[in-house]
């Protein structure tokens, strides 16, 4: 087995102290650690989005294969650096405001991280002013808003047309998704993207880049 395929297999078993030995030692022996990330790491994120969308997975183990990421990419990330080696952009995420669940929205930004993007997550509870104000700051391309309650659906467009109103809405695309939320209501609010998953949301993230 190479290293690249033992990387995989512990990321999708969610192996996050047994991953960092692995990575280390890869990276002590000289293995590229731009090839670590994609081989290894994404490679087995990949198999993981492909198995919790065919419901041969679920939740738990999908967090536990993200916890054996970060793991991986704590070791990882200094020796990217160092090798000029960059993110292939970034994307903001947030669970809109009025809104306090956060567990689909993390389990996006692990999913769309384990593509090689960058994601500044703002939280929870997120007014649009805030999402306006990353979006100024940062070089984001991509804006992923969840909603998890029928009564919080609506601030999604009170973030669309923020960022109309800011002159910004044109630098990024727009993602939306949450348990109410539809492609008609994505529609109806001049969202970009909707997605029903975490993997299919990496999928289509990480499209908007390439």
């Amino acid at each position: 087995m190479s290293v690249f395929d033992e990387v995989s297999e512990l990321l999708q078993k969610g192996k996050a102290r047994d991953i960092g030995a692995v990575v280390q030692k890869a990276l002590d022996e000289g293995v590229s650690p731009k090839d670590i990330l994609t081989k290894g790491l994404i490679a087995g994120m990949n198999v993981v989005g492909v198995k919790f969308k065919n419901n041969d997975i679920y939740v738990p183990e999908v967090l536990v294969a993200a916890r054996a990421m970060n793991a991986a990419l704590t070791i990882l990330r200094p020796a990217l650096s160092a090798a000029g080696v960059e993110p292939v952009g970034t994307a903001i995420i947030c669970t809109v405001k009025g809104d306090l669940h956060d567990i689909g929205k993390n389990l996006v930004k692990m999913m769309i991280e384990g593509t090689g993007i960058n994601v500044i997550d703002l939280g929870v509870d997120c007014a649009p002013e805030k999402v306006v104000e990353a979006v100024r700051t940062s070089n984001a391309n991509v804006v992923c808003l969840s909603a998890l309650l029928t009564t919080t659906m609506m601030a999604q467009k009170d973030v669309i047309d923020a960022l109309v109103e800011a002159g910004v809405r044109d630098k990024v695309k727009v993602m939306v998704g949450g348990a109410p939320v539809t492609q008609e209501f994505a529609d109806q609010i001049g969202a970009d993207a909707y997605t029903s998953d975490a993997a299919s949301a990496a999928e289509v993230c990480r499209a908007y880049f390439d």
